[in-house]
């Protein structure tokens, strides 16, 4: 039972850092992190829209960051570097802040998911699906969905091709939830093919002049008019 404890204390810690940077680092456009175990410490990728909001004024932020992940949540040596996402419309994750932005300003919802399917789909992306759940309209809470392109919901596809982001939109009736699931431009789709028509050589048709007469044929033809031989033409001694 202790390496079964081990991951799932290794899952609880990464689920507890990824919501405190998501708190932390809401106003620079947080991405995503993704966290690797090397032999000199834990190295810690973040990944925003703005790095320069993360890294903070002579890296005052970037050291509290990895003062708090080395205190309260126990992680060995980190090391966090930070990258600049290079289309936002394609991280799931910025898209679903966004749109819970949108709905904490007053947005109507439907206008809000329209308007994110319509900037990840124009940005080139394969397909794009926004779920909003929560009390959207009324005191009854309700689940509403909207998709376009092509989007992967099971299998391996889905965890390895599908980005996939959350969001917590807090309002006076209660909170929303939004989830973003994006198929990025350039993702290779394991049911995707394509037929090409097989082009096929000319045929080379060669033909031979055969003159025959009778049953025999006849390669030697007289060429002029002195050689001509009727016996010899005819097959006769």
């Amino acid at each position: 039972m202790a390496v079964e404890r081990k991951f799932v204390a290794e899952g609880v810690r990464k689920a507890r850092v990824e919501k405190h940077l998501k708190k932390e680092l809401k106003r620079a456009g947080y991405g995503g992190m993704d966290l690797q175990r090397t032999p000199l410490g834990t190295q810690v990728t973040i990944f925003a829209e703005k790095p320069g909001i993360v890294i903070g004024k002579g890296g005052k932020v970037v050291r509290q960051l990895t003062q708090d992940l080395a205190t309260d949540f126990a992680v060995e040596s980190p090391q966090i570097e930070v990258q600049q996402v290079p289309n936002p419309s394609f991280n799931a994750q910025i898209m679903a802040e966004r749109l819970a932005n949108a709905l904490e300003r007053g947005w109507y919802f439907r206008k809000a998911g329209q308007s994110i399917i319509r900037r990840v789909m124009e940005a080139g992306a394969l397909g794009c699906e926004v779920v909003i759940a929560g009390k959207l309209t009324g005191a009854r809470a309700r689940v509403q969905k909207f998709s376009d392109g092509y989007i992967k919901h099971c299998g391996e596809p889905s965890n390895t091709i599908v980005e996939k982001g959350y969001a917590v939109a807090v309002k006076k009736l209660g909170v929303i939830g939004v989830q973003v699931k994006i198929i990025p431009a350039g993702a290779k789709i394991p049911d995707h093919f394509e037929v090409t028509a097989k082009r096929e050589k000319p045929r080379v048709i060669e033909e031979i002049a055969v003159t025959a007469v009778g049953e025999e044929i006849i390669d030697d033809i007289p060429e002029g008019p002195d050689d001509f031989d009727e016996e010899k033409l005819l097959g006769r001694k």
